[in-house]
């Protein structure tokens, strides 16, 4: 319940944020965002609605738009990167070792999959709550050449994070947008969530 508090009322809480730590917030901001891409147990970071607000922020003068906006971004390169080499290692295992719980034919799904449709996956992915923690992990599993992974998956994140934080920006003071915050956040996990729902009901009918 704290936790969900605490997402649910970011406009508030990373206000007091920056009070207390000044400039040391874009290191926090920095890591949050990071973590959220480059490690699967942290999925449930609020990549979204934390740079949306972060945006409006930096309309309030709290914060700088271009240092912010440049910071977050080099924080997705890095999540970008990590998350794609621990699942490159983890691919390296699984052709070394017979694994009774790893499903080969879906594996193989996954890795054609990347290979038609990997560069277009990876810059919506960003938009998608979960799905962007999921999707540079899948493509180092799947082999996706690493040149095309790079490329596609920072121009996703560079665009959602830039999108997010001009929004946030210019609309992030509208009285609708700050009164109904919390059911904007949480329609984004859902999305998310529904979106894994789906992909899995559909793969296991399959």
């Amino acid at each position: 319940m704290e936790f969900l508090h605490f997402f649910t009322n970011l406009d508030t809480q990373l206000g007091s944020m920056i009070a207390a730590h000044g400039n040391l917030i874009y290191l926090i901001l920095f890591s949050t965002v990071l973590c959220e891409i480059g490690f699967l147990p942290l999925f449930f970071l609020p990549g979204d609605p934390l740079i949306f607000i972060t945006g409006s922020f930096c309309k309030l003068g709290h914060l700088n738009l271009p240092l912010m906006m440049g910071t977050l971004i080099f924080a997705s390169f890095l999540g970008n990167l990590i998350s794609y080499k621990i699942g490159a290692i983890i691919d390296k295992n699984i052709e070394s070792h017979q694994y009774r719980w790893i499903n080969r034919t879906a594996l193989n799904r996954t890795r054609n999959f990347y290979k038609k449709h990997g560069q277009t996956t990876l810059f919506i992915s960003p938009f998608i709550a979960i799905v962007r923690t999921f999707a540079p992990f899948l493509a180092g599993v799947s082999k996706m050449p690493f040149n095309k992974y790079m490329i596609a998956a920072n121009t996703g994140t560079s665009v959602w994070i830039v999108t997010l934080m001009l929004a946030g920006y210019f609309f992030g003071e509208i009285p609708f947008v700050r009164q109904h915050m919390a059911t904007i956040i949480l329609s984004g996990l859902a999305i998310g969530i529904t979106s894994i729902v789906i992909g899995a009901t559909f793969s296991k009918r399959n």
